[in-house]
């Protein structure tokens, strides 16, 4: 082996005799860093420390002041170089690490040195001093008299300065009452290579907020501001309704965005192997600035204010101006306009005391503006009229506070005449009580008083005693049978309760009518009256008090189960929805008469 050793080692020297000698620059190892010694607020800067060797092991840079903040780093490249002079070979190699800082604060700071392991043994660098102040200075970028129409893309480590990319905040309106919406916008300008930005509204105190729904892809376009052209999009829009009076202050938001830089420092043997890209991302941060809002109270509130804040219109509607008594009718009111109108009150209805009223049903036709929310609300109100004569249906008063006056404003609807017409003899007994007139007391009937033989009379005979005793016998007979009619019948929440499935019976076989005949709005009312009357029947509670939550209540106080009850709140839903939904009407009727039926045979079977 060690004669091995000798003849190699004599041939490199013969080698070495003839080519000329190979020399390996050798320094020692040490780390360089350099750096500014001054810089201006808001300036970005290069640190860099050069380490002339490849044997780097635990590099590290600890403790840099809270005045800088680094942008990005370290970011790692390698150089290498071969030369050969006069026969002899030099080979170089060193490795410089990069961060990108920018100074936020005005003050001189040191920066430690950085440490490392090179060729096994520990080194250091030295530290740095930096002193910062003044700001960041002002360029103006136009050439040849022609504005850049597309955002730059700056090498690694340039300053991203506040001119450069910055968010303006506006709202249309800074004085404005309570519930008066406010449109917020937020628009960005850049002329950098902007590729990310996330910043989101905080929940706020005082204000009901909705962000208005924008393109999830940005279409920028160029606008001038202070003789530069930016590419500027609007980022984001909220409408926001003030809820109390005062001053109140909308925050300022620190959006969080990455601008795209090219990075000259980069090994291109490396930007080869990690997919070609020549560029780094810079993170950035960028406020956006604070709004204040002056919101003024709304005066004096009328006692029958509805809320609502903004511009609106009223009308109200029957879907039949004659009906049967004991016939559901729709009335519908329905508010039209722009402001908080998810915020109204519904219009009060008043109706003559033969009215049975149900719960409204409520369809929301609105959606958000920047204007505020515009559009309808649609208040859907079933009513009965149990007793046949002409009615009218009082006009609805809306009152609302009109931000364009800065006034509150009465809408009145129109009274609706309604004739009521007999029954057809499915409902509860009809009375015409609207044209009763008041003397309805019969007059006292006048006659010749005659007067008769008392021999010609029949009191005292033989005949009269026979037909007392035969009345007597059939009075106590009567008495008897009665008497046990009138216990059955004495208990008049079971009397009610035994009725009430054949009233729905007969409800559902005019409803089978009327889906033949194809009249889906009178099937529909039918079927809604046989549930809800079947329901009032059975649990002896007037029509106008029944909810779906008390008629729960009820259920479970009677024992039935939780399952039947939440069967029959599905069929009252299915019914209401049904008259609205679109389709085949035929279909849909035939599956609402199936679901009433069922619905009323399982409480029934499981109330008994």
């Amino acid at each position: 082996m060690k004669h091995t050793q000798y003849i190699l080692t004599m041939i490199l020297t013969l080698l070495l005799s003839i080519t000329g000698t190979v020399g390996v620059t050798l320094n020692a190892a040490s780390i360089t860093v350099q750096g500014p010694s001054q810089v201006a607020i808001g300036e970005q800067f290069n640190l860099r420390y050069v380490v002339n060797t490849t044997d780097i092991k635990n590099f590290t840079l600890r403790d840099i002041p809270d005045a800088f903040e680094v942008l990005i780093g370290p970011i790692t490249s390698t150089q290498q170089s071969f030369s050969m002079v006069g026969g002899k070979t030099t080979h170089t190699a060193s490795v410089t690490y990069t961060y990108v800082l920018m100074a936020n604060q005005s003050g001189t700071y040191v920066i430690p040195a950085a440490r490392a392991n090179i060729d096994g043994k520990p080194a250091t660098s030295q530290a740095i001093r930096i002193n910062v102040s003044g700001k960041a200075s002002t360029n103006t970028q136009q050439g040849g008299g022609q504005q850049r129409r597309s955002n730059r893309v700056d090498r690694a480590g340039a300053q991203i300065r506040g001119n450069d990319l910055f968010i303006r905040v506006t709202a249309n309106k800074k004085h404005v009452y309570e519930q008066e919406p406010v449109l917020l916008t937020y628009k960005v300008y850049t002329q950098v290579e902007l590729t990310q930005l996330e910043g989101k509204m905080p929940d706020l105190n005082g204000f009901h907020t909705q962000e208005v729904p924008l393109p999830q892809q940005k279409s920028f376009h160029i606008e001038q501001v202070g003789g530069r052209a930016y590419n500027c999009v609007t980022w984001s829009q909220y409408v926001m309704f003030p809820q109390m009076s005062g001053k109140l202050e909308i925050p300022s938001i620190t959006f969080k965005g990455i601008v795209m830089q090219q990075n000259n420092n980069i090994d291109p043997f490396e930007a080869f192997f990690n997919g070609g890209s020549g560029f780094i991302e810079v993170k950035k941060e960028i406020k956006a600035p604070s709004v204040s809002i002056q919101v003024s109270p709304l005066p004096a509130r009328p006692a029958d204010f509805s809320g609502g804040v903004g511009q609106f219109s009223i009308t109200a509607s029957l879907d039949k101006q004659t009906v049967n008594a004991g016939d559901p009718v729709n009335l519908r009111i329905q508010v039209s306009g722009t402001g908080n109108m998810k915020l109204l009150r519904q219009p009060q209805l008043d109706l003559p005391k033969d009215f049975d009223k149900y719960d409204a049903k409520i369809t929301d036709k609105t959606r958000l503006s920047v204007n505020g929310v515009t559009g309808s609300m649609i208040y859907d109100i079933l009513i009965v009229p149990r007793n046949m004569g002409k009615y009218v249906i009082p006009a609805l008063k809306f009152v609302y506070f009109d931000t364009k006056s800065n006034t509150y404003q009465t809408l009145t609807t129109k009274e609706i005449p309604l004739t009521v017409e007999k029954g057809t003899g499915t409902s509860t007994a009809i009375t015409d009580y609207s044209q009763k007139a008041d003397n309805d007391i019969h007059d006292i009937k006048k006659s010749v008083i005659q007067a008769e033989n008392v021999s010609d009379t029949l009191f005292g005979s033989n005949l009269y005693l026979f037909l007392n005793a035969i009345v007597l016998i059939s009075f106590m007979s009567l008495v008897i049978i009665f008497r046990k009619r009138a216990l059955a019948l004495s208990d008049v929440t079971a009397v009610r309760g035994r009725k009430a499935n054949r009233v729905a019976v007969r409800r559902l076989k005019k409803a089978a009518r009327l889906m033949a005949q194809g009249k889906d709005g009178e099937f529909y009312d039918e079927v809604l009256q046989a549930l809800w009357g079947y329901v009032s029947d059975k649990l002896t509670m007037p029509v106008e008090q029944l909810s779906r939550d008390n008629v729960a209540d009820k259920f479970h106080q009677r024992g039935v189960a939780e399952s039947v009850t939440v069967q029959f709140i599905e069929a009252i839903d299915e019914c209401e929805y049904a008259r609205f939904a679109p389709g085949d009407t035929t279909g849909n009727m035939q599956k609402t008469y199936e679901k009433a039926t069922h619905t009323i045979t399982t409480i029934e079977d499981n109330i008994r």
